[in-house]
């Protein structure tokens, strides 16, 4: 096993000996010290002595544990207090040292990926949630041993301030899954004034909990074309507000410059530890009310080596004794069960044991995983209005309300659900524009949380929500919805991003006025230039009445793409969400119309 990995470590094999602190060299820099200072005394032969009996420790037994950023510290103590047993594998001391090491980059070490890892593999692994170690055994991961044991766990909790509990528990407002979902997936556009106006969860791409918290998404959304679009929106505002771990998370939920009552998903442990400094309005923790997920905290041998493996295991049965557990403990977590509390808990965690939602089952967790990794990669779009004579139609029982305006104010609230990442570029189109090409940009294909140009002092984000507010139809103008549909597949085709989600989304009246290229025509060239190597799927949003369903469907399946038509505005944001759900089954969606 390779020595030196980055993280903070930890491993006191001899107490007398300085612990080197650094990123690299730490474990050889240990040992070698040690062997000097024996030299220096003139002792021949050297060995530990204690209630393990003998062992030699000229020649130790190696074994680097990577440990879940949380659970490092305790980690590292229960190793400085199994090295003092005198622990042996065939005469010869084992030394632990714990590094400190969130699960993604050990994940990607075990599978043999290259990209961003630590300088060495683990003998051992403590991740944050079971989750991750059944997948790195379907990734392919080798020398993982058959079975693993859980050392720890933390239950999730809505964590908040204990004067916005208060507020909460005024208002009769119980914490509840249902609340990770945007307002919009729950009917309304807004949170009520009793509920968090925001709840924020650990990225799942890194952290355990944020993983299961996609589970509960998933649990509560269910399957089928409603429930993608609902965990499709789970994931579009758990994108925006995510964070990599948990102490971000938790500072998340004391800070009010822009939410006014945000609460955050977190290991009940973090709350334990934020609580450790004194504060006027201290973080506590909430219990669901439809019965909360229990993060367990894993130890897994990883380690290929006979000897290193059987130092580890040695390890992984001390981490099952009452000194670790008590460790555990004091450490701000709960036993294996999770009944017993943490130690010095106060009154900012719950007394009672927590209630696990039962249907949140280990192949739920991993199916909502693989769900979130297909929602989950960044989005690049081009967005194109129709800007056509269509658009200018009044909206029956809405006073001054064009089908245009209407449509982009269910534009500018579902810009809301992409996190700055997102590729977004905006056109309008109708006949004429732009000298003639029937179309015009108006914002750049790029980063929503950059400017369109050096010299612009407004992001892109910005201009598009002003451009939803003051963009007018034009009255006397035909559609050019084939022309631009054509030109906007070539605009991303030409900027194809491999690491995206690469689409074209034209909000349109759903018609053609025929001054251009063809239906036949516009089938042809698509057919001709898509790249299934290169897949830019064309999604049309067709709003009103008189749309050209069987035309438009035609040419969103040569894409691969959909078609979605909304009869009145509230659908708009819904057919928005079930186009982007359809990642989930990409590219094996049937035809949409």
């Amino acid at each position: 096993m390779a020595s030196g990995r980055p993280g903070r470590h930890r491993a006191d094999p001899l107490a007398e000996v300085p612990r080197r602190r650094g990123r690299r060299g730490g474990r050889g820099g240990v040992i070698a010290a040690a062997l000097a200072l024996v030299v220096l005394a003139g002792v021949l032969v050297v060995v530990f002595q204690g209630s393990g009996g003998p062992c030699s420790a000229r020649n130790p037994v190696l074994v680097g544990v990577d440990a879940a950023v949380d659970f490092a510290p305790v980690a590292m103590e229960a190793a400085e207090r199994f090295n003092t047993t005198r622990a042996a594998v065939d005469g010869r001391c084992v030394l632990v040292q714990v590094a400190e090491q969130p699960p993604a980059p050990v994940l990607r070490t075990l599978i043999g990926d290259p990209a961003g890892v630590p300088a060495g593999r683990p003998a051992a692994w403590i991740a944050d949630s079971t989750a991750w170690i059944r997948l790195a055994r379907a990734s392919g991961a080798t020398g993982l041993a058959p079975g693993d044991t859980v050392v720890a766990t933390s239950p999730l909790v809505f964590a908040t301030t204990r004067s916005l509990a208060d507020t909460f528990a005024g208002g009769k407002t119980e914490m509840s899954w249902e609340m990770v979902f945007p307002a919009t997936a729950r009917g309304r556009l807004q949170p009520g004034k009793d509920e968090p106006d925001v709840v924020r969860i650990p990225d799942p791409s890194v952290a355990g909990a944020g993983i299961a918290t996609v589970a509960a998404a998933r649990d509560l959304a269910g399957t089928g074309p409603a429930g993608d679009k609902q965990l499709t929106a789970f994931v579009r505002m758990a994108q925006a507000g995510s964070a990599p771990d948990y102490r971000t998370m938790v500072a998340a939920a004391e800070d009010r410059s822009y939410w006014r009552r945000p609460v955050v998903v977190v290991p009940e442990q973090s709350v334990w530890l934020r609580n450790r400094v004194p504060s006027a309005d201290p973080v506590v923790a909430l219990y669901p009310k439809e019965g909360t997920i229990l993060l367990d905290y894993p130890y897994v041998v990883t380690a290929e080596e006979p000897d290193v493996a059987a130092g580890a295991r040695l390890f992984g049965d001390w981490l099952t004794s009452l000194e670790a557990r008590s460790a555990v403990r004091r450490g701000g977590f709960r036993t294996p069960g999770g009944k017993e509390p943490p130690l010095g808990a106060g009154t900012e965690i719950p007394a009672t044991p927590p209630s696990p939602r039962p249907s949140i089952t280990p192949p739920l967790v991993d199916a909502a995983l693989e769900a979130w990794s297909r929602l989950a990669p960044p989005t690049g779009v081009l967005v194109m209005t129709d800007a056509s004579r269509h658009m200018a139609e009044p909206i029956a029982g809405r006073k001054g309300a064009t089908r245009q305006s209407v449509a982009l104010e269910a534009a500018r609230t579902g810009l809301q659900l992409f996190p700055d990442t997102t590729s977004m570029g905006l056109w309008e189109f109708a006949d004429g524009l732009g000298g003639g090409a029937g179309h015009r940009e108006l914002v750049g294909l790029g980063p929503i949380g950059q400017p369109d140009r050096p010299s612009d002092q407004f992001t892109r984000r910005s201009r598009l929500t002003e451009l939803t507010r003051t963009l007018k139809a034009y009255q006397g103008r035909r559609s050019s919805l084939y022309d631009s549909i054509l030109a906007g597949f070539r605009e991303v085709t030409s900027k194809y991003d491999p690491a995206r989600n690469n689409s074209v989304l034209a909000i349109t009246a759903g018609r053609d006025d025929g001054a251009g290229l063809s239906r036949a025509a516009l089938v042809r060239e698509l057919r001709e230039e898509w790249d299934p190597d290169r897949p830019v799927q064309i999604i049309v949003i067709a709003f009103g009445s008189g749309v050209d369903r069987d035309a438009l469907a035609e040419i969103t399946s040569v894409t691969n793409g959909s078609l979605h038509v909304a009869t009145s505005p509230g659908e708009i944001i819904d057919v928005v969400l079930s186009a982007l759900a359809r990642r989930l089954c990409h590219p094996t969606c049937a035809r949409t119309s």
